[in-house]
């Protein structure tokens, strides 16, 4: 069950839709736009009863319910206010750029900040947060170009800006969807469950976000990650090396994509 209107709604939409049709594929259904209003047990199994947005109800029964609302940082009862450090909205610590807290003594890193929660982003603040409070070094977090992966089979990874949020920030957007079907590994692999999709400057071609569902997307996130922190744009993508048959093969594909037609290239998408 998922309460927002469509599965990964921070996601771009066709990678919601990649992934729903995957859910589907695997017949495993999902009620999107509900929420749960009440939990009975009975009769060997538990019931769940939904409330749609429309206001329709409905019961689900099973066996096992795994309840995942997310997490908040623990800050109550700590008497921050008393030392100076100032919480958010949810309990989170304020800090700033270098992860100082508003007492300067008092730094601190990690899912309590707010920030994305990732391991590797939880180690990159306590490595910065650790040099600024004991050696003065003036490290500042930078969370640009944040790569993020959800491990679903196959996985979804996202890397900069989605359409909507570039158009936000006052970007005129061009966006390719490259279904995986084009894709070499994907067809050898005997796998073409879901797409890839570049986010791009209309005015400039500087690529602004990738977004995959695939295997290994992760690995073609990271692969995203530095030509994004390159600031290249989609032709430069389009004419860089990628070894044949691999699955970061994918976004030179999806870069070709804005200027031909990758139905009709050679195999090594030349």
């Amino acid at each position: 069950m998922e309460s927002w209107g469509r599965l990964a709604p921070a996601e771009e939409p066709e990678v919601s839709q990649a992934i729903a049709q995957v859910f589907t594929g695997e017949d495993i259904t999902v009620h999107t736009g509900a929420s749960a209003t009440r939990v009975t047990r009975g009769g060997g199994h538990l019931t769940m009863m939904i409330t749609d947005l429309s206001g329709t109800k409905k019961a689900l029964k099973a066996e096992h319910l795994l309840a995942a609302t997310g997490r908040r940082p623990v800050t109550a009862g700590l008497n921050l206010s008393g030392a100076g450090v100032e919480t958010g909205d949810r309990g989170q610590i304020v800090v700033d750029a270098q992860l100082r807290t508003g007492n300067p003594r008092v730094f601190a890193a990690g899912d309590v900040t707010g920030a994305p929660q990732f391991v590797y982003v939880a180690a990159r603040q306590g490595s910065i947060a650790a040099d600024n409070a004991l050696t003065g070094a003036g490290r500042v977090f930078d969370d640009n170009h944040l790569p993020r992966v959800t491990f679903t089979s196959p996985a979804i990874a996202s890397v900069g800006l989605t359409c909507r949020q570039a158009a936000q920030t006052g970007y005129v957007c061009d966006c390719r969807v490259l279904p995986l079907e084009a894709v070499p590994r994907a067809v050898v692999d005997r796998d073409t469950r879901g797409v890839i999709k570049l986010v791009a400057d209309t005015t400039t071609g500087r690529l602004l976000g990738v977004h995959a569902v695939c295997d290994a997307a992760g690995e073609l996130a990271a692969t995203a990650v530095y030509a994004l922190a390159a600031n290249m744009t989609v032709a430069q993508v389009a004419e860089l090396w990628c070894p044949y048959l691999t699955m970061a093969e994918g976004l030179k594909l999806a870069a070709l994509s804005f200027t031909r037609d990758v139905a009709k290239l050679s195999c090594c998408a030349v």
